[in-house]
Parts: structure tokens; sequence; C-alpha cells
């Protein structure tokens, strides 16, 4: 744009100021991709995901432990919900988690593939012409060889050569370098890296993770609808789920009985059978802690135990309306002190329900019943009985660990401890319930993540190019020769290392250097011969 000063001749024109460039919306694509394709971006992506995978490691995951989110509800109920709001109890499914990595794969991919291509294309090219002035060089030294310059290039070169230098001659002078590797594990770590996060991703897309509450003699199938809570991947269905099938016949568990560690667990053991699929020959296995049991790809986890008391329930028609064990949830995990309820839709003239308590180990301390042991040596039950409308065919779906109370009434039964055995008389004819015993349950973590064994070589390629690129050294090594005025010939040899990480080439130009000495002063014919030199063939790249 060009302005006009009226005060000038016709033809006098004045240029204005250039104002300030516009990028546009193609350059700021490309700022914009350059800024996370940089390393500073991907290693702050790094860093904001391993922060953001914190809270999924210290507050309990609805994928992994419903029961403890439930608990977790129960001891903080103003705090549970704002945190459930921010998706703090289902951190890996979180959107904002999802696009931390989803971001850092990008900027991780933007910067590996362009490196690739350069290092390709860097491996095919020889070193640089040497230095026309050695002696600037950081390492530097001289002498001379009564040897002419081209015997003393050729002796040079392939001494380099066997030193696996890759060499490059010219017209007086010898180039070498050595140490290409360090790029290579530097690319390698990067691509590794992003295999890992491929492999996270593939487990989450195919994969899933369920949860299975499991009462001693109960049996169950990996199916959806057999399944307490299921989080299937993006294209998992039903139909991509193992048929496999599994029956527990025990579970035994051991605590110390004396000394400062009272309390605490030795062992659980769990037996159990199980079919890989219908009409699968039936075996069995021991589940243990830390030792899953593998069926089809799918690992399935031991992560809990419980009680769950026995009861009989007849309704005030004098029929049994309810027989059979009923998990009760641990609130103390040291003493296993635990709390349930008890379910009775079907009694007549109403519906019936009861809340209580199950201690393994009773014992009154001032007046109050608690567990002083978790194993079941004195086992006993307290509830407080309910009848009414339990709301089951209400629209809003109930949890069988919670009695709604909304319509319902408490009888006038005053809560006792109950042994095995014991019962307690409803009042107006509104039945009995009887404690016959205790049986008890455990909780399976049934995982399939097909991007588990990728992701354990990608850790292992990604630790092995850390490993190179922190200990191989990139250097290069120049030797000049050149006839002197008194008919001998003049050698320069010059040292430079292309890394901070290359700690010791002083060492090493030390001895390449006494090396080439004896060599050029005639002493050496064979670099081959030369023990120093047999000894250091095996140096690293």
């Amino acid at each position: 744009m060009t302005t006009v000063d009226p005060d000038t001749r016709s033809g006098d024109v004045e240029l204005a100021e250039p104002g300030p460039a516009r990028l546009g919306v193609t350059g700021w694509l490309r700022w914009t991709w350059r800024q996370l394709t940089s390393m500073r971006t991907a290693l702050i992506l790094l860093f904001l995901l391993a922060l953001a995978s914190v809270p999924g490691s210290v507050l309990p995951q609805e994928g992994i432990d419903p029961a403890a989110v439930s608990q977790y509800y129960a001891a903080h109920p103003s705090l549970a919900p704002l945190l459930n709001r921010l998706s703090l109890f289902s951190v890996f499914a979180a959107p904002w988690f999802a696009a931390i990595y989803l971001l850092l794969f990008a900027s991780l991919a933007g910067c590996v593939l362009p490196r690739t291509f350069r290092l390709v294309g860097s491996a095919r090219q020889k070193p640089p012409r040497a230095p026309s002035n050695l002696a600037r060089l950081p390492l530097r030294a001289s002498y001379g060889s009564q040897l002419p310059a081209g015997e003393v290039l050729d002796a040079a070169a392939a001494t380099l050569r066997k030193r696996r230098f890759r060499v490059q001659t010219g017209d007086g002078w010898v180039s070498a370098e050595k140490g290409y590797l360090r790029e290579v594990g530097n690319l390698l770590f990067h691509i590794a890296l992003l295999a890992l996060l491929l492999s996270i991703g593939l487990g989450g897309i195919f994969g899933y993770k369920a949860n299975r509450l499991l009462v001693v003699g109960q049996s169950f199938a990996n199916t959806p609808t057999d399944l307490d809570v299921f989080h299937p991947g993006r294209l998992v269905g039903p139909s991509n789920l193992q048929p496999f099938e599994i029956n527990l016949l025990g579970f035994h568990a051991q605590y110390v009985t004396s000394g400062p560690q009272l309390d605490q667990p030795i062992g659980y053991q769990a037996p159990l059978s199980y079919r890989s699929g219908p009409g699968a020959p039936l075996r069995h296995y021991v589940l243990t802690v830390n030792h899953p049991l593998v069926v089809d790809s799918v690992s399935v986890y031991l992560i809990g135990h419980g009680y769950a008391p026995d009861f009989t329930i007849t309704d005030g028609t004098g029929r049994v309306q309810w027989q059979g064990p009923v998990p009760f949830i641990p609130v103390n995990q040291t003493s296993l002190t635990s709390e349930g309820v008890v379910k009775v839709p079907d009694a007549r003239p109403t519906q019936l329900g009861f809340a209580g308590v199950f201690l393994p180990t009773a014992v009154d301390v001032g007046g109050q019943l608690q567990s002083a042991f978790p194993a079941a040596l004195l086992p006993r039950v307290s509830l407080v009985a309910y009848a009414g409308n339990l709301g089951m065919n209400g629209p809003q779906a109930q949890s069988v660990y919670e009695l709604d109370t909304t319509h319902m009434h408490r009888l006038a039964v005053a809560p006792r401890p109950l042994a095995p055995g014991q019962s307690i008389k409803l009042p107006d004819g509104d039945g009995t319930l009887t404690f016959t015993g205790y049986t008890q349950w455990i909780s399976l973590a049934i995982t399939y993540d097909p991007g588990q064994l990728p992701a354990l070589f990608s850790g292992i390629g990604a630790l092995a190019g850390l490993i190179l690129s922190f200990m191989v050294r990139r250097r290069r090594f120049f030797v000049r020769a050149e006839p002197a005025d008194d008919g001998s010939t003049k050698v320069m040899l010059g040292g430079l290392a292309r890394s901070d990480a290359a700690g010791g080439f002083e060492s090493e130009f030390s001895g390449l250097t006494d090396v080439l000495k004896e060599l050029h002063a005639g002493e050496v014919r064979s670099a081959g011969a030369d023990p120093a030199l047999a000894s250091q063939e095996g140096s690293e790249q």
C-alpha cells in the first residue's frame, strides 16, 4: 500500500511502513503442529499422563473394585459426588485422560516419524571431511614419521576400520566416526514408547474388565448377564467373550495368631474347577493372590473375600421364603466386620427386609459388640427387621447391598446377636428368621488385555533404547599427513566428541594416538598384530 504526500510533486510517493506478517490458517496449523511435536511438549504431556494416573492408584476404581467405591461414598458422602463428577472413580475411562493420551500419541508420532527418515539418511552418510586445522579441535596430537604420507594414511585408515570406525579418505586426510548406535538407541526409545501407547490403546479397544462376587459352592459363566460389573472395550460385544465357566469349591484364609502382627493374613487359597468352554474337560486350580488363573488368554485374579451368613426366613403364612447365604461387605479389613441386607420380596402378608452386621469373632467391648479377629472363631450376626414395601418395582434400580426403608417400618424386635442355629420371631405373626451358619465368598477381577504382551516387549525395547542412548558415545577421529621440510612426514591427529555423554573419549584418543605412533614409526607393520589394538577390538560402537 502507498500513500501520497500532498506537499510533494505528483510523481513523488512515499512507501508506508510494512505491517506485521499474518500467519493465516495454514501458518497457524503449522505452528501448532510444530509446538505439539516438539520434545518439550512430549515431556510435558508424559508428565501430565503420569500425574493423571495418580488418582487411579489412590482412589478406588469402578472397573476394579466397585464395592470399595460404595464404601468410599458411605465414608465421604459430600466429597464422593464431587470426585465422581471429575471422573476420578474411573480415571482411565475419563475424557480428560483420553485427551492427554491422544495428544501424547500424536506428539510422539510427529516427533518419531521424521526422525526415522533422518536417521535412515544419516546412516548412509560417510564421515565429514577432516578439518584443515586439527589444532583447533578439543583433542589433538602431532608427531613425525619416516613413512611416506600415503602409507601413513593407509595404515591409519586400516587401523580405524579394525576399531569399527566408519572411515572416509581424501587427499592428505582420513576421517573416521563411531557411535552411530547412539542415535539408533534414541530412536528405538521413542518408537518403543509409541508402541507402548499403541499397546495400551489396543487393550482399551479390544479388551474388557469385569468383576464377579462368587459364594463358595456357586458357579458362573463368562457372559455379560452373569457378571456383576462389566466394562467392555470400544469394539467388544457379548459374542467376543471367552466362554469359560468357573465353580468355587472352597476358600481358606490363614492369619497370624500371636505377636505384634496379630490379625495379619498369611495367605489365601481358593480351590476351584473350570472349563474353558462348553464340552471342554473339567480342570482344577488353586487361586491365590498374585497367581491368577489364565483361561484362553483371560486372567482371573483374587482381589477380595468376605463372609456370607446363611439364613432361613419364613413369612406370616409359615412358608419358607428365603433360604441361603447372603454376602455381607467388610467395613473393616482388619477384623472383617461386615454389613449387609436381606430382602424378602415374596413374604406375606407384607414384604420383609433386614439390615445388620456380621462379626467373625464377636467380643463385648464396653457393652458394644466388636470383632476381635478376622477368622470366624465366634461368629455372630445382629439384624434390624423391617416390614413394608421394599420399593423393588420402582423405576430406579436398587443395590443388593442397600435397603430402602422409605416405605417400610421397623418391627418391634430388639436386635440381639444370633449364634448359628438361633432364631428371632417377628411380631404380629410376620414370621421367623434363623441364622443357620455362614459360608465365604471371594471377589474376582476378570481381565482380558490383548495389548499386555506387546506392552511388555515395548517396555523392554524402550529400556534397551535408553541404555544404548546413554552408553554409546558418538565421536570423530581425524588424521592428516603432509611432507615436512626435512623429508619426513608430519602426522596430525584430532578428536571430537559429538555428545556430552562421550566421557572417556580422552583415554580412547590417547590409546589410538599411541597405536598410530608405533605403527607409523615402523615398529608395527600390521595393525592387527598390535596387542593394544587386539584388546580393544570388541570396544562398543
